[in-house]
């Protein structure tokens, strides 16, 4: 595997699979992001990571669970001389951050993310790291949970995930080369996928169920419900609603920076719901039993991995 150290002169250098990258970034140490550093840690992936974060808080508990190998509050600091640097902020703070690494960056280096939604990411975040010398390429690990916060990271979260990345027209070969090695070193199933159609298919399949579990959440758990309604809420429930325990900052700048994907699929969403209404309430048996055996069917399909059941 070929490992550039220099955009600039194109110089050539041997990637050693015993060491890798001399210095991976960290920015955010939350849940992705210390997972990420422990990760990497685990698998020897870097000589070096270091991680930023905005309060003192945080120094002490990177070092704690060692999901870094050295701290600070200082952005140049953390990315001066990286050679992978990985925004693990929510994506409203990334755009910030990009622009304050400033000229730090090493030239060549490769800048990546862990965003929800990446049009607007790639659309602002590409030409501030251009500028600055290195290679931004998108990244979105489809690994999570609804804890949140450095005490819940693993360095197993991304084992058999899949990671979107989404290059642009600009990117080089070898920094879409580079990502996804970083993320197959950290056990992800890289998917390269361009950053429209990303943000289209994960309004579907991820935004639109963190509305959903978080709407029904609020009409089973709201204060005017029985008292016994909390008694009788079981397994069925808290599986389908587990992920509206997720952290609402972060789902806030993920639902407004995808609004138009989700506002189409939340339509879609709508009118499935109001169809299955009518064939209810008409008493129409054959549409009501087809509605759940077709949705029993695909799921079963999807889950031994057939995707044309």
């Amino acid at each position: 595997m070929i490992h550039f150290s220099s955009l600039a002169s194109l110089v050539f250098v041997e990637f050693n699979q015993d060491v890798g990258w001399r210095r991976i970034s960290i920015i955010g140490v939350g849940l992705l992001g210390g997972s990420l550093g422990l990760a990497i840690k685990r698998r020897g992936l870097a000589q070096e990571v270091v991680a930023y974060v905005r309060r003192s808080s945080g120094i002490d508990a990177c070092l704690k669970y060692q999901a870094a190998d050295r701290v600070t509050r200082d952005i140049r600091e953390a990315t001066v001389e990286a050679d992978l640097i990985v925004l693990c902020t929510p994506i409203s703070q990334m755009g910030e951050l990009a622009r304050a690494m400033g000229g730090g960056l090493s030239p060549g280096a490769l800048v990546t993310d862990v965003g929800s939604v990446k049009g607007p990411i790639m659309e602002e975040l590409e030409p501030v790291i251009r500028e600055s010398g290195a290679v931004f390429v998108g990244s979105h690990p489809m690994a999570g949970s609804e804890k949140s916060g450095l005490a819940a990271a693993s360095a197993s979260l991304f084992e058999q995930a899949t990671c979107a990345i989404t290059p642009s027209s600009a990117t080089p070969q070898y920094s879409l080369d580079q990502a996804e090695a970083f993320w197959k070193g950290v056990g992800a199933s890289p998917l390269i996928i361009p950053p429209e159609l990303h943000d289209e298919l994960v309004g579907r399949c991820s935004h639109l169920p963190h509305v959903v579990a978080s709407a029904l959440t609020q009409i089973v758990l709201g204060p005017s419900r029985a008292k016994e309604q909390l008694q009788l809420c079981g397994s069925g429930f808290r599986d389908t609603t587990r992920i509206a325990s997720g952290s609402p900052e972060m789902w806030y700048d993920i639902v407004r920076a995808n609004r138009r994907h989700l506002s189409r699929e939340l339509e879609g969403f709508i009118e499935k719901l109001q169809e299955f209404r009518v064939s209810l309430d008409a008493g129409r048996e054959q549409e009501v039993y087809g509605f759940l055996a077709s949705a029993r069917d695909l799921r079963d399909a999807w889950l031994e991995g057939d995707a044309s059941p």
